[in-house]
């Protein structure tokens, strides 16, 4: 896979994907395997993910953790490295509270095994894989795929 000449590029490539398909695998640095969860995004914090839990998750003990991302199209992959935490702000959770929500959480914004969780990205590597015409015609047919005709990949630190 080339480089990308643009992590910033690639990065908002990575949360357009992730805004149509909020999918993720979330999953603590302590052996536990990783679970499914559904990212909600806060245009106001672009370097979080936020996650609805009940309080029994075995994330909610929060701590250091990594989120696997892959597009619905197997376009575009990601793996973020950083720390989840909870962050039970009435004010943040109006904010990011919608129907799917709700219906994991019967109780509403109130119920009492709700948590929400933060994890605030540390390091991320992401992947697009836009292989080209050639490149999927040896894909069908066998052959090389050169670093060309293949993605680009993208190592994104955070800044703050």
């Amino acid at each position: 896979m080339a480089d990308h000449d643009n992590p910033q590029e690639i990065a908002a490539k990575f949360l357009d994907k992730l805004k149509s398909s909020p999918f993720v695998m979330l999953g603590l640095m302590d052996g536990q395997h990783s679970e499914p969860m559904t990212a909600q995004l806060d245009d106001d914090q672009p370097n979080t993910l936020f996650f609805f839990a009940g309080k029994d998750n075995r994330a909610a003990k929060g701590g250091d953790a990594m989120v696997q991302f892959v597009a619905k199209g197997h376009d575009f992959f990601g793996c973020l490295a950083g720390a989840l935490s909870q962050h039970n702000d009435a004010a943040q959770i109006d904010k990011l509270w919608n129907n799917q929500v709700e219906a994991w959480f019967p109780g509403g914004k109130t119920d009492p095994n709700l948590t929400l969780l933060r994890f605030d990205v540390d390091s991320a590597e992401l992947w697009e894989t836009d292989i080209s015409l050639s490149g999927k015609l040896k894909m069908l047919f066998g052959g090389t795929i050169t670093s060309d005709e293949s993605s680009s990949h993208a190592v994104v630190n955070s800044v703050g």
